[in-house]
């Protein structure tokens, strides 16, 4: 049985960075996917798929629901590690009620908890923009008017995503206005004594 957590989390809230600190120093135990990495690996590869992907990231937009779910279950099941950690879902309610469904028919995921890193929107921006400007090479998706859209679709549909996984008994909030070291190390303590 995998035990599977969902982290979310504005852009710039550190969600990514967090996740894969846990995972590396428990590499025994834990992986770590950020449904981000995965989609721009897809389109790194060239393949169509990755084409397609490409056309929706580089506008901000939402994947759509298909290619998502696709692709976070084959990384789950892929996956020899019991604790999987997987970042950056859901972003929608779609994509949460999808995804609700089809981990009642998965009798070998169990979600654990949804972990939401909280950060001010105007923590994200300067994180966001600060990244941009520090980047020799800067990610297509870190431009002010990127930002403002990625920002709005992730809150858009947040206070029905934190209702729903709070109704299960399931979300956990940790504020990202702290060092990294602290917020890991409180992520980390909460898998661990959970799992």
């Amino acid at each position: 049985m995998k035990k599977l957590f969902l982290i979310i989390g504005a852009p710039g809230s550190g969600k990514t960075t967090d996740a894969s600190l846990i995972a590396e120093k428990n590499s025994d135990t834990m992986a770590h996917y950020s449904t981000g990495d995965m989609l721009r690996a897809e389109v790194a590869s060239g393949s169509d798929l990755g084409k397609t992907i490409n056309g929706y990231i580089k506008n901000g937009d939402l994947v759509p629901l298909k290619i998502i779910i696709d692709t976070i279950i084959s990384a789950i099941n892929g996956s020899d590690k019991e604790t999987v950690l997987i970042d950056g879902y859901p972003r929608s309610v779609e994509q949460m009620t999808a995804f609700d469904a089809l981990l009642e028919k998965e009798s070998e995921i169990s979600l654990k908890s949804v972990i939401e890193v909280r950060v001010s929107e105007e923590v994200a921006k300067q994180r966001i923009i600060g990244r941009a400007e520090e980047a020799e090479v800067a990610r297509d998706d870190d431009s002010m008017e990127v930002f403002q859209n990625r920002m709005k679709i992730y809150t858009d549909p947040l206070e029905e995503i934190q209702k729903f996984y709070t109704h299960k008994g399931l979300l956990k909030v940790i504020s990202g206005e702290r060092s990294i070291e602290e917020v890991v190390a409180e992520m980390e303590s909460f898998v661990k004594s959970v799992s």
